[in-house]
């Protein structure tokens, strides 16, 4: 079935419930960003496969919003079906709210399935729509259910115990630290929704969702119960008892909305932007809206975490090299493509003890598909290397004792100038957020400016952010805290894991990222307060030959050597001689 039956075929549906328009979202019922293949009903309808993205359909159009990072892979994904691409935050672009409000007129009525948008979305939606001419929305319809005829089921896979060797502290400590929380916000108890805070919290993993060890289910905590809402046939034995032990009870996971019913406290908290619409109406008792207190107890990691995290990047590190000494010789030998140096890659983490899997598709992007952000290869697309211009490599690893991303952009052979001017833009500014020292509590946005500086004097850009949280052997996305250039309040604290990874793309030419992933860590304490810096907890050299060293402060020049000191220093006991060998040329001082 291609997308135009779909769409014929949704279209159907409603008429047959007097909808003018339908809108899909890319989250499932608990907002997360990747999300279990029966919940990818946005890319099912339309075709376009990106992690984030909302499309809408009338009776007459499609239309499908994507941001920045999508819009080259977009482009290319809706040709051929009646989908128009539009482009979050370029001029012009009109909201979804404006946009059906053009395409259907005053009077319509909308349909949104409320179990997978958020209470904030559909409020927000809501509002925005009734300026449209009085449009109402419609929120207890899922068309899929109806038309999706080979749907996936929900996941059924088992969850397993996070050992204390890694987690670093107990479930029920935790859970007394966030009822603390709870009631500095004058709440009595909280439902979560977000998979990897449940897992977080509970100090269990899964694998329900693609790169992510989390599981599907909801925790609702009062001030006296904790019940996890599950498939049961997920928990084994082992992993009841363990649940009994740490004070949580278990209920069927579709049970969640009477657990809301039934709820006897005050008040509850729920976070609008996690919660989705149909169980923030559920509840019957007061709602305190805020953010869940999980969030920022997760992204500072405790001692045994940050140990786990240097242990994981020490692994991923000595794969890197082995990669990278193979890499360039075998381009020339030829016969590498984008999918072999993948799954090459993929290997060599795989020999390294604990690997659980990658954390994300890797982006193996040669010179003009370095252009596509979020790149992934295909049989269709896979481009054979040749030695010659640039491969953009990002990747990462699931550890049991930690997660990795890193980015590195690669010269196969010779390079045009540009090319190598826009390397060491992106390099300067890599280097200028890993030199920061900031206030304690200053938010990323504020800091997001050093990685572009050098850039926008020449009129370059990107619109991507700078950097994200990176959890401990969960989701390689996690926040709230990143570097971005749309205000972010969300303070930067010690203990907080962190990337910095600027880009450039030149459409149609080649693409430049450097990324590593960095830990927060105390500087100095002054009578203004206290200080932090940034440490690089990726172990693997940035290479040099693209570099124009003219273009570099004295600065920056020294903290390359150091990093590649470091580095060498670090890995190379871990090493053949051969190996050593080449990463000594590898980190040399520039």
């Amino acid at each position: 079935m291609n997308i135009n039956q779909r769409l014929e075929d949704l279209r159907e549906v409603m008429k047959r419930e007097h909808l003018s328009a339908f809108i899909f979202p890319s989250t499932d019922p608990h907002q997360s960003e990747y999300v279990a293949d029966h919940w990818k009903g946005r890319e099912w309808i339309s075709g376009f496969n990106g992690s984030a993205g909302t499309a809408v359909v009338t009776m007459t159009s499609a239309a499908l919003w994507t941001d920045s990072r999508y819009f080259l892979a977009a482009e290319e994904q809706l040709k051929g079906t009646e989908y128009q691409l539009m482009k979050l935050k370029i001029e012009g672009t009109p909201t979804i709210a404006e946009w059906i409000g053009r395409e259907c007129g005053p009077g319509a009525e909308v349909g949104v399935d409320g179990m997978v948008n958020s209470a904030s979305f559909v409020k927000e939606l809501i509002g925005d729509l009734r300026k449209q001419g009085g449009i109402t929305v419609r929120t207890n319809l899922d068309p899929l259910a109806l038309i999706w005829r080979t749907r996936p089921a929900i996941p059924e896979n088992l969850v397993e115990i996070y050992p204390m060797e890694y987690a670093g502290e107990a479930a029920h400590d935790k859970i007394a630290r966030i009822r603390k929380g709870l009631r500095e916000q004058h709440a009595d108890g909280m439902l979560m929704s977000s998979l990897d805070d449940i897992a977080w919290t509970l100090n269990l993993r899964g694998s329900d969702v693609h790169c992510n060890p989390v599981f599907v289910s909801y925790l609702l905590i009062s001030s006296k119960d904790v019940t996890l809402y599950i498939n049961k046939v997920k928990l084994q034995p082992e992993v009841l008892a363990y649940l009994k032990a740490e004070g949580v009870g278990v209920a069927p996971y579709e049970d969640v909305k009477k657990g809301l019913k039934d709820y006897f406290e005050y008040n509850i908290l729920l976070d609008p932007d996690e919660v989705n619409y149909v169980l923030y109406k559920t509840v019957t008792r007061e709602i305190v809206e805020g953010e869940s207190p999980v969030k920022r107890m997760k992204t500072v990691k405790n001692e045994t975490e940050i140990a786990g995290f240097r242990l994981a990047m020490l692994k991923d590190g000595i794969a890197m090299v082995k990669f990278l000494k193979w890499l360039k010789p075998a381009v020339e030998a030829g016969g590498q493509t984008e999918m072999s140096v993948d799954e090459k890659l993929t290997s060599l983490r795989a020999e390294q003890p604990l690997f659980r899997g990658v954390s994300f598709d890797t982006i193996a992007g040669y010179q003009a598909h370095g252009a596509i952000v979020h790149y992934e290869a295909t049989t269709e697309t896979d481009a054979e290397l040749k030695p010659e211009g640039l491969l953009l490599l990002d990747s990462g690893g699931q550890y049991l004792d930690g997660t990795t991303d890193i980015t590195r952009t690669i010269a196969l052979g010779p390079l045009t100038e540009e090319q190598k001017r826009v390397y060491t833009l992106v390099l300067k500014g890599h280097i200028q957020i890993e030199l920061c020292k900031f206030p304690s509590g200053a938010s990323g946005t504020q800091i997001d400016i050093l990685a572009r500086k050098d850039m926008w004097r020449e009129g370059l850009n990107y619109l991507h952010g700078t950097g994200h949280g990176v959890g401990t052997y969960l989701c390689v996305h996690e926040g709230p805290h990143q570097f971005r250039m749309e205000w972010k309040p969300a303070p930067l604290v010690a203990g907080m894991t962190i990337t910095d990874e600027p880009g450039i793309y030149l459409a149609g030419k080649f693409g430049v990222r450097i990324e590593n992933t960095l830990l927060i860590t105390p500087y100095t304490e002054t009578e203004f307060g206290k200080f932090l810096q940034f440490e690089s907890l990726t172990l693997c050299p940035i290479d040099k030959a693209p570099i124009v060293k003219e273009m570099l402060m004295e600065e920056e020049v020294d903290w390359l050597n150091s990093y590649h000191k470091y580095v060498f220093d670090t890995l190379s006991p871990h090493l053949s001689e051969d190996e050593k060998l080449w990463l000594s040329d590898a980190c040399a001082p520039l």
